[in-house]
């Protein structure tokens, strides 16, 4: 026996009315919503480190750092994300309930994500004209992958290990490895 089910497709407009009452997460794409997964402590630290160090620096000038409850806009790609931590500097970058306009993406690399964040992210990432810097963050080891744009069309890998600093061009910030992952030898992974 054959069965059918109704897939619906939603607007943008309705996506965002949605998440409004919703108590879990969901990202879009092209009209479907896809939950998003709970977070390790690990994860937390990592993002919260990385948000920290960023927000610290960015304090009073025309940046902002978000963390994870802030969606980007990819209107080419018709998708909204939660990245883990997300920087804008455009001062029209004024929506309350997403972006369109970051310099700066980083995403922690969890089990049941790693897959969407190399593949799928970057590629609807990278149709933002104005992000500069995606960064890949392990929580399994001190290492992050840094996606760096060095013209319209042309990114480069940069990797980074126990250590290291990385220097975040978009932010003029150098932030070593050890801020990063701070405070993570008493959490499991």
């Amino acid at each position: 026996m054959t069965s059918q089910a109704r897939i619906r497709f939603l607007s943008p407009e309705e996506y965002l009315a949605s998440e409004l009452g919703s108590h879990v997460r969901h990202e879009y794409i092209a009209g479907r919503v896809f939950a998003m997964v709970g977070a390790s402590q690990r994860h937390n630290l990592i993002a919260g480190n990385i948000h920290f160090a960023l927000r610290s620096h960015l304090r009073g000038g025309p940046c902002r750092a978000f963390i994870s409850e802030m969606k980007v806009r990819i209107g080419s790609a018709d998708s909204f994300y939660y990245p883990d931590v997300v920087v804008s500097c455009a001062p029209d970058d004024k929506e309350p309930y997403y972006l369109t306009q970051p310099c700066l993406i980083a995403e922690v690399l969890s089990p049941a994500t790693e897959a969407i964040d190399r593949r799928e992210k970057p590629l609807a990432y990278q149709q933002l004209p104005s992000l500069k810097e995606y960064l890949l963050v392990s929580q399994e080891q001190p290492k992050v992958e840094l996606y760096r744009r060095r013209d319209e069309d042309e990114w480069w890998l940069e990797a980074y290990e126990a250590g290291e600093t990385i220097l975040l061009e978009s932010l003029n910030r150098a932030l070593p490895l050890a801020v990063v992952y701070e405070d993570l030898s008493a959490t499991s992974p």
